[in-house]
Protein backbone atom coordinates (compact mmCIF):
# COMPACT_ATOMS: atom_id res chain seq x y z
CA UNK A 1 0.00 0.00 0.00
CA UNK A 2 1.31 3.49 -0.81
CA UNK A 3 1.98 6.11 1.86
CA UNK A 4 -1.01 8.06 0.57
CA UNK A 5 -3.19 4.96 0.91
CA UNK A 6 -2.01 4.39 4.47
CA UNK A 7 -2.78 8.02 5.34
CA UNK A 8 -6.30 7.77 3.92
CA UNK A 9 -6.88 4.53 5.87
CA UNK A 10 -5.67 6.06 9.15
CA UNK A 11 -7.82 9.15 8.65
CA UNK A 12 -10.84 6.96 7.89
CA UNK A 13 -10.23 4.86 11.01
CA UNK A 14 -9.83 7.96 13.19
CA UNK A 15 -13.06 9.34 11.75
CA UNK A 16 -14.87 6.09 12.57
CA UNK A 17 -13.41 6.11 16.10
CA UNK A 18 -14.58 9.70 16.60
CA UNK A 19 -18.08 8.74 15.45
CA UNK A 20 -18.17 5.80 17.86
CA UNK A 21 -16.99 8.01 20.73
CA UNK A 22 -19.59 10.64 19.89
CA UNK A 23 -22.30 7.99 19.79
CA UNK A 24 -21.12 6.57 23.13
CA UNK A 25 -21.23 10.01 24.75
CA UNK A 26 -24.81 10.44 23.57
CA UNK A 27 -26.02 7.12 24.87
CA UNK A 28 -27.95 6.44 28.05
CA UNK A 29 -26.02 4.82 30.86
CA UNK A 30 -26.66 3.26 34.25
CA UNK A 31 -26.67 5.59 37.25
CA UNK A 32 -27.49 4.66 40.83
CA UNK A 33 -30.72 6.31 41.95
CA UNK A 34 -30.36 4.75 45.42
CA UNK A 35 -27.67 2.73 47.16
CA UNK A 36 -26.53 1.77 50.62
CA UNK A 37 -23.33 0.45 52.20
CA UNK A 38 -23.09 -3.02 53.68
CA UNK A 39 -21.94 -3.46 57.26
CA UNK A 40 -19.01 -5.64 58.20
CA UNK A 41 -19.52 -7.91 61.21
CA UNK A 42 -16.41 -9.44 62.73
CA UNK A 43 -17.11 -12.13 65.31
CA UNK A 44 -15.23 -11.43 68.53
CA UNK A 45 -13.71 -14.47 70.27
CA UNK A 46 -15.80 -15.85 73.10
CA UNK A 47 -14.78 -14.71 76.56
CA UNK A 48 -14.91 -17.04 79.56
CA UNK A 49 -17.28 -15.88 82.25
CA UNK A 50 -17.13 -16.60 85.97
CA UNK A 51 -20.87 -16.18 86.31
CA UNK A 52 -23.22 -18.96 85.23
CA UNK A 53 -24.81 -18.49 81.85
CA UNK A 54 -28.25 -16.95 81.81
CA UNK A 55 -31.19 -19.16 80.99
CA UNK A 56 -31.98 -19.16 77.29
CA UNK A 57 -34.64 -16.71 76.23
CA UNK A 58 -37.96 -17.75 74.80
CA UNK A 59 -37.56 -18.65 71.12
CA UNK A 60 -37.43 -15.34 69.39
CA UNK A 61 -39.56 -13.85 66.67
CA UNK A 62 -38.37 -10.33 67.41
CA UNK A 63 -37.10 -8.15 64.62
CA UNK A 64 -33.61 -8.00 66.08
CA UNK A 65 -33.30 -11.78 66.36
CA UNK A 66 -34.73 -12.40 62.91
CA UNK A 67 -32.35 -9.89 61.42
CA UNK A 68 -29.37 -11.48 63.11
CA UNK A 69 -30.12 -15.09 62.25
CA UNK A 70 -31.36 -14.56 58.71
CA UNK A 71 -34.44 -16.02 57.03
CA UNK A 72 -36.01 -19.34 56.10
CA UNK A 73 -38.95 -19.63 53.70
CA UNK A 74 -39.66 -15.92 54.18
CA UNK A 75 -40.10 -12.77 52.13
CA UNK A 76 -38.40 -9.49 52.97
CA UNK A 77 -39.91 -6.29 51.54
CA UNK A 78 -37.57 -3.28 51.79
CA UNK A 79 -38.34 0.37 51.05
CA UNK A 80 -35.97 2.73 49.25
CA UNK A 81 -36.39 6.21 47.79
CA UNK A 82 -35.13 7.14 44.34
CA UNK A 83 -33.16 10.32 43.79
CA UNK A 84 -33.41 10.63 39.98
CA UNK A 85 -36.13 9.44 37.63
CA UNK A 86 -35.93 6.43 35.36
CA UNK A 87 -38.01 4.34 32.97
CA UNK A 88 -35.78 1.26 33.07
CA UNK A 89 -34.37 -0.09 36.32
CA UNK A 90 -32.20 -2.83 37.74
CA UNK A 91 -31.54 -3.97 41.32
CA UNK A 92 -28.14 -4.81 42.80
CA UNK A 93 -27.82 -7.49 45.47
CA UNK A 94 -24.68 -8.03 47.52
CA UNK A 95 -23.36 -10.78 49.76
CA UNK A 96 -20.31 -8.66 50.54
CA UNK A 97 -19.66 -10.05 54.00
CA UNK A 98 -21.51 -13.35 53.92
CA UNK A 99 -19.60 -16.56 54.53
CA UNK A 100 -21.98 -18.88 52.65
CA UNK A 101 -23.97 -18.74 49.40
CA UNK A 102 -27.49 -17.33 49.69
CA UNK A 103 -30.29 -18.78 47.55
CA UNK A 104 -32.86 -16.26 46.33
CA UNK A 105 -36.09 -17.86 45.11
CA UNK A 106 -37.87 -14.80 43.71
CA UNK A 107 -37.61 -11.02 43.63
CA UNK A 108 -40.00 -8.21 42.72
CA UNK A 109 -39.78 -4.43 42.34
CA UNK A 110 -42.76 -2.08 42.70
CA UNK A 111 -43.73 1.45 43.63
CA UNK A 112 -44.69 1.68 47.28
CA UNK A 113 -48.17 2.88 48.24
CA UNK A 114 -48.22 2.84 52.06
CA UNK A 115 -46.45 0.71 54.64
CA UNK A 116 -45.93 -2.68 52.94
CA UNK A 117 -48.57 -2.08 50.25
CA UNK A 118 -47.56 -1.48 46.63
CA UNK A 119 -49.19 0.57 43.87
CA UNK A 120 -51.40 -1.67 41.71
CA UNK A 121 -49.97 -2.47 38.27
CA UNK A 122 -46.49 -1.27 39.24
CA UNK A 123 -45.27 -4.71 40.33
CA UNK A 124 -42.44 -6.13 38.22
CA UNK A 125 -40.89 -9.59 38.73
CA UNK A 126 -37.11 -9.49 38.58
CA UNK A 127 -34.96 -12.02 36.76
CA UNK A 128 -31.28 -12.83 37.00
CA UNK A 129 -29.79 -13.93 33.69
CA UNK A 130 -33.31 -14.79 32.60
CA UNK A 131 -34.13 -16.86 35.69
CA UNK A 132 -36.49 -15.91 38.54
CA UNK A 133 -33.95 -16.67 41.25
CA UNK A 134 -30.22 -16.82 41.78
CA UNK A 135 -27.52 -17.81 44.22
CA UNK A 136 -25.46 -14.97 45.69
CA UNK A 137 -22.03 -16.35 46.46
CA UNK A 138 -19.90 -14.88 49.27
CA UNK A 139 -18.43 -11.51 48.34
CA UNK A 140 -20.44 -11.27 45.12
CA UNK A 141 -22.59 -8.45 43.72
CA UNK A 142 -25.34 -9.51 41.29
CA UNK A 143 -27.36 -7.26 38.97
CA UNK A 144 -30.94 -8.14 38.09
CA UNK A 145 -32.02 -8.06 34.48
CA UNK A 146 -33.49 -4.62 33.64
CA UNK A 147 -37.24 -4.03 33.90
CA UNK A 148 -39.37 -1.26 32.40
CA UNK A 149 -41.11 0.92 34.97
CA UNK A 150 -41.64 4.68 34.87
CA UNK A 151 -40.42 6.00 38.20
CA UNK A 152 -40.37 9.73 39.02
CA UNK A 153 -37.65 11.27 41.17
CA UNK A 154 -38.04 11.00 44.95
CA UNK A 155 -40.31 7.97 44.65
CA UNK A 156 -40.45 5.21 47.23
CA UNK A 157 -39.94 1.72 45.84
CA UNK A 158 -40.53 -1.68 47.42
CA UNK A 159 -37.93 -4.37 46.75
CA UNK A 160 -39.20 -7.83 47.78
CA UNK A 161 -36.88 -10.82 48.13
CA UNK A 162 -37.97 -14.41 48.87
CA UNK A 163 -35.54 -16.81 50.53
CA UNK A 164 -36.80 -20.41 50.24
CA UNK A 165 -34.29 -21.93 52.67
CA UNK A 166 -32.10 -20.96 55.59
CA UNK A 167 -29.88 -18.04 54.66
CA UNK A 168 -27.62 -17.77 57.67
CA UNK A 169 -26.66 -14.34 59.04
CA UNK A 170 -27.33 -11.68 56.41
CA UNK A 171 -25.22 -8.97 54.82
CA UNK A 172 -27.05 -5.89 56.11
CA UNK A 173 -27.25 -2.16 56.43
CA UNK A 174 -28.53 -1.38 59.89
CA UNK A 175 -29.98 2.12 59.44
CA UNK A 176 -32.64 1.92 56.75
CA UNK A 177 -34.72 4.82 58.14
CA UNK A 178 -37.66 3.00 56.52
CA UNK A 179 -39.54 0.00 57.85
CA UNK A 180 -38.68 -3.38 56.35
CA UNK A 181 -41.51 -5.93 56.28
CA UNK A 182 -40.80 -9.63 56.86
CA UNK A 183 -43.41 -12.30 56.17
CA UNK A 184 -44.08 -15.15 58.59
CA UNK A 185 -43.54 -17.66 55.80
CA UNK A 186 -43.74 -18.22 52.07
CA UNK A 187 -43.22 -16.31 48.86
CA UNK A 188 -45.06 -12.99 49.16
CA UNK A 189 -42.98 -11.09 46.62
CA UNK A 190 -45.98 -10.56 44.31
CA UNK A 191 -48.49 -9.88 47.10
CA UNK A 192 -50.15 -6.42 47.22
CA UNK A 193 -48.98 -6.20 50.85
CA UNK A 194 -47.29 -8.35 53.49
CA UNK A 195 -49.84 -9.75 55.92
CA UNK A 196 -48.99 -9.51 59.62
CA UNK A 197 -45.30 -8.79 59.10
CA UNK A 198 -42.45 -8.45 61.54
CA UNK A 199 -40.79 -5.10 60.92
CA UNK A 200 -37.18 -4.02 61.22
CA UNK A 201 -35.25 -0.96 60.08
CA UNK A 202 -32.48 -2.72 58.20
CA UNK A 203 -31.68 -3.66 54.62
CA UNK A 204 -30.72 -7.25 53.78
CA UNK A 205 -28.48 -8.12 50.81
CA UNK A 206 -29.80 -5.01 49.03
CA UNK A 207 -26.99 -2.82 47.64
CA UNK A 208 -28.57 -0.50 45.08
CA UNK A 209 -31.18 0.41 42.50
CA UNK A 210 -29.96 1.84 39.19
CA UNK A 211 -31.81 3.66 36.40
CA UNK A 212 -30.97 3.91 32.73
CA UNK A 213 -30.39 7.64 32.57
CA UNK A 214 -29.48 10.30 29.97
CA UNK A 215 -25.82 10.74 29.08
CA UNK A 216 -25.58 13.90 31.20
CA UNK A 217 -26.87 12.16 34.33
CA UNK A 218 -24.34 11.47 37.07
CA UNK A 219 -24.06 10.40 40.70
CA UNK A 220 -22.98 11.99 43.95
CA UNK A 221 -21.82 9.50 46.59
CA UNK A 222 -22.02 10.74 50.18
CA UNK A 223 -19.34 8.84 52.08
CA UNK A 224 -19.21 8.91 55.86
CA UNK A 225 -20.43 7.69 59.22
CA UNK A 226 -23.69 7.92 61.18
CA UNK A 227 -24.16 11.66 60.53
CA UNK A 228 -24.19 10.91 56.80
CA UNK A 229 -26.24 7.75 57.39
CA UNK A 230 -28.94 9.91 59.01
CA UNK A 231 -28.88 8.68 62.61
CA UNK A 232 -31.43 10.40 64.87
CA UNK A 233 -33.46 11.68 61.92
CA UNK A 234 -37.16 10.80 61.93
CA UNK A 235 -37.99 7.39 60.47
CA UNK A 236 -40.04 7.29 57.24
CA UNK A 237 -39.51 11.02 56.51
CA UNK A 238 -36.35 11.02 54.35
CA UNK A 239 -34.62 13.55 56.58
CA UNK A 240 -31.00 12.48 56.38
CA UNK A 241 -28.95 15.28 54.86
CA UNK A 242 -28.20 13.24 51.69
CA UNK A 243 -31.94 12.66 51.18
CA UNK A 244 -32.66 16.36 51.73
CA UNK A 245 -29.86 17.29 49.33
CA UNK A 246 -31.32 14.88 46.76
CA UNK A 247 -34.61 16.78 47.04
CA UNK A 248 -32.81 20.09 46.43
CA UNK A 249 -31.02 18.68 43.40
CA UNK A 250 -34.26 17.25 42.00
CA UNK A 251 -36.04 20.60 42.35
CA UNK A 252 -33.34 22.47 40.40
CA UNK A 253 -33.60 22.09 36.61
CA UNK A 254 -29.82 22.27 36.17
CA UNK A 255 -29.17 19.46 38.68
CA UNK A 256 -32.28 17.29 38.26
CA UNK A 257 -30.30 14.44 36.65
CA UNK A 258 -27.84 14.11 39.55
CA UNK A 259 -28.47 11.06 41.72
CA UNK A 260 -27.44 10.66 45.35
CA UNK A 261 -26.17 7.42 46.91
CA UNK A 262 -25.88 7.49 50.70
CA UNK A 263 -22.81 5.47 51.71
CA UNK A 264 -22.79 6.41 55.38
CA UNK A 265 -22.41 3.72 58.03
CA UNK A 266 -23.15 4.45 61.67
CA UNK A 267 -20.08 3.89 63.84
CA UNK A 268 -17.73 3.79 60.86
CA UNK A 269 -14.10 4.86 61.19
CA UNK A 270 -11.52 6.01 58.66
CA UNK A 271 -8.41 4.16 59.77
CA UNK A 272 -9.74 1.01 61.46
CA UNK A 273 -12.77 -1.23 61.24
CA UNK A 274 -15.62 -0.19 63.49
CA UNK A 275 -19.21 -0.68 62.46
CA UNK A 276 -18.51 -1.55 58.87
CA UNK A 277 -15.13 -2.01 57.28
CA UNK A 278 -12.91 1.05 57.65
CA UNK A 279 -13.37 3.87 55.16
CA UNK A 280 -9.97 3.02 53.70
CA UNK A 281 -11.07 -0.59 53.17
CA UNK A 282 -14.44 0.20 51.59
CA UNK A 283 -13.71 3.24 49.41
CA UNK A 284 -13.26 1.28 46.17
CA UNK A 285 -16.47 -0.73 46.60
CA UNK A 286 -18.70 1.93 48.12
CA UNK A 287 -17.57 4.91 46.04
CA UNK A 288 -15.61 4.10 42.90
CA UNK A 289 -17.74 1.09 41.93
CA UNK A 290 -21.04 3.01 42.05
CA UNK A 291 -22.63 3.38 38.59
CA UNK A 292 -22.32 6.91 37.23
CA UNK A 293 -20.26 8.35 40.10
CA UNK A 294 -18.87 11.82 39.39
CA UNK A 295 -18.65 13.41 42.85
CA UNK A 296 -18.00 12.17 46.38
CA UNK A 297 -18.39 13.99 49.70
CA UNK A 298 -15.92 13.10 52.46
CA UNK A 299 -17.06 13.61 56.05
CA UNK A 300 -15.64 11.07 58.42
CA UNK A 301 -13.24 10.84 61.33
CA UNK A 302 -15.22 11.76 64.44
CA UNK A 303 -15.43 8.09 65.50
CA UNK A 304 -11.67 7.71 65.06
CA UNK A 305 -11.21 10.82 67.20
CA UNK A 306 -13.71 9.72 69.86
CA UNK A 307 -12.22 6.24 70.14
CA UNK A 308 -9.49 7.59 72.44
CA UNK A 309 -12.08 7.91 75.21
CA UNK A 310 -12.55 4.13 75.44
CA UNK A 311 -9.37 2.73 73.83
CA UNK A 312 -6.47 5.15 74.41
CA UNK A 313 -4.13 2.95 72.35
CA UNK A 314 -6.23 3.77 69.26
CA UNK A 315 -5.98 7.54 69.58
CA UNK A 316 -5.42 9.22 66.22
CA UNK A 317 -3.69 12.37 65.08
CA UNK A 318 -4.92 14.94 62.58
CA UNK A 319 -1.96 14.03 60.38
CA UNK A 320 -3.11 10.39 60.21
CA UNK A 321 -6.61 11.40 59.17
CA UNK A 322 -5.28 13.92 56.65
CA UNK A 323 -3.09 11.19 55.17
CA UNK A 324 -6.15 9.01 54.63
CA UNK A 325 -8.06 11.92 53.09
CA UNK A 326 -5.18 12.53 50.68
CA UNK A 327 -5.40 8.89 49.62
CA UNK A 328 -9.16 9.17 49.02
CA UNK A 329 -8.60 12.26 46.89
CA UNK A 330 -5.87 10.58 44.85
CA UNK A 331 -8.00 7.47 44.27
CA UNK A 332 -11.04 9.51 43.27
CA UNK A 333 -9.14 11.79 40.91
CA UNK A 334 -7.54 8.78 39.22
CA UNK A 335 -11.10 7.71 38.28
CA UNK A 336 -12.26 11.18 37.23
CA UNK A 337 -14.32 11.68 40.40
CA UNK A 338 -14.42 15.12 42.02
CA UNK A 339 -14.03 15.31 45.80
CA UNK A 340 -16.03 17.59 48.09
CA UNK A 341 -14.49 18.02 51.53
CA UNK A 342 -16.96 18.48 54.40
CA UNK A 343 -15.89 19.78 57.80
CA UNK A 344 -16.71 17.69 60.87
CA UNK A 345 -19.61 18.99 62.94
CA UNK A 346 -19.19 20.00 66.63
CA UNK A 347 -19.40 17.32 69.31
CA UNK A 348 -18.67 18.91 72.71
CA UNK A 349 -20.85 17.17 75.31
CA UNK A 350 -21.02 13.88 73.41
CA UNK A 351 -20.13 10.77 75.39
CA UNK A 352 -16.70 10.44 73.82
CA UNK A 353 -15.87 14.14 73.58
CA UNK A 354 -12.41 15.08 74.91
CA UNK A 355 -10.28 18.22 74.66
CA UNK A 356 -7.53 16.25 72.96
CA UNK A 357 -10.04 15.02 70.40
CA UNK A 358 -11.38 18.53 69.87
CA UNK A 359 -7.88 19.66 68.95
CA UNK A 360 -7.70 16.92 66.31
CA UNK A 361 -11.11 17.84 64.91
CA UNK A 362 -10.16 21.52 64.71
CA UNK A 363 -6.89 20.73 62.93
CA UNK A 364 -8.60 18.44 60.41
CA UNK A 365 -11.28 21.05 59.71
CA UNK A 366 -8.66 23.74 59.21
CA UNK A 367 -6.90 21.54 56.66
CA UNK A 368 -10.16 20.78 54.84
CA UNK A 369 -10.92 24.51 54.55
CA UNK A 370 -7.47 25.78 53.59
CA UNK A 371 -5.45 23.00 51.93
CA UNK A 372 -6.82 23.46 48.43
CA UNK A 373 -6.77 19.66 48.10
CA UNK A 374 -10.49 19.39 47.34
CA UNK A 375 -12.50 20.28 44.27
CA UNK A 376 -15.00 22.00 46.59
CA UNK A 377 -15.59 22.43 50.32
CA UNK A 378 -18.85 22.45 52.29
CA UNK A 379 -18.59 23.84 55.82
CA UNK A 380 -20.90 21.64 57.89
CA UNK A 381 -19.33 22.89 61.11
CA UNK A 382 -20.28 26.47 60.29
CA UNK A 383 -23.81 25.39 59.36
CA UNK A 384 -24.47 23.59 62.65
CA UNK A 385 -22.32 25.16 65.38
CA UNK A 386 -23.55 27.24 68.30
CA UNK A 387 -22.48 30.84 67.74
CA UNK A 388 -21.84 31.27 71.47
CA UNK A 389 -19.82 28.03 71.72
CA UNK A 390 -18.51 26.83 68.34
CA UNK A 391 -17.38 23.52 69.87
CA UNK A 392 -21.02 22.58 70.50
CA UNK A 393 -23.91 21.90 68.10
CA UNK A 394 -26.70 24.48 68.13
CA UNK A 395 -29.37 23.65 70.69
CA UNK A 396 -32.19 23.69 68.13
CA UNK A 397 -30.26 21.11 66.06
CA UNK A 398 -29.39 18.82 68.98
CA UNK A 399 -31.63 15.77 69.63
CA UNK A 400 -29.93 15.33 73.00
CA UNK A 401 -26.75 13.37 72.34
CA UNK A 402 -24.73 16.48 71.38
CA UNK A 403 -23.35 14.62 68.36
CA UNK A 404 -25.96 13.83 65.71
CA UNK A 405 -28.16 16.58 64.27
CA UNK A 406 -31.94 16.31 64.35
CA UNK A 407 -34.16 16.84 61.30
CA UNK A 408 -33.63 20.61 61.38
CA UNK A 409 -29.88 20.18 61.71
CA UNK A 410 -29.78 17.81 58.74
CA UNK A 411 -31.76 20.37 56.73
CA UNK A 412 -29.15 23.01 57.57
CA UNK A 413 -26.43 20.66 56.33
CA UNK A 414 -28.25 20.00 53.06
CA UNK A 415 -28.81 23.73 52.63
CA UNK A 416 -25.08 24.40 53.11
CA UNK A 417 -24.37 23.09 49.60
CA UNK A 418 -23.91 25.57 46.78
CA UNK A 419 -25.55 23.65 43.94
CA UNK A 420 -23.20 25.38 41.51
CA UNK A 421 -20.64 22.77 42.66
CA UNK A 422 -22.47 20.30 40.45
CA UNK A 423 -22.75 22.46 37.33
CA UNK A 424 -19.22 23.79 37.07
CA UNK A 425 -17.12 22.52 34.20
CA UNK A 426 -14.18 20.35 35.17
Amino acid sequence: MTLRGISVLVIAQLGTLGLIQAQTKGQEHWVATWATAQNLVRQAPARPSAAPAAAPATPATSAQTIGARGFDNQTVRMIVRTSIAGRRLRVRLSNAFGGTPVVLGAAHLAIRAKESAIVPDSDRPLAFNGKPGCTIAPGVVLFSDPVDLNVPPLTELAVSLYFPGETGPPTTHATALHDTYISKEGDATAKPEIAGPVTTQSYYWLAGVDVLAPAKAALLVTFGDSITDGARSTNETNHSWPALLAARLAANKKTATIGVANMGIGGNRVLRDGTGASALARFDRDVLAQPGVQWVTLMEGINDIGREASVPAEAVTADELIGAYKQFIEQAHAHGVQVIGCTLTPYEGAGYSRETGEAVRAALNAWIRTSGAFDAVVDFEKATRDAANPKRIRAEFDPGDHLHPNDAGYQAMADAFDLAIFTRKK
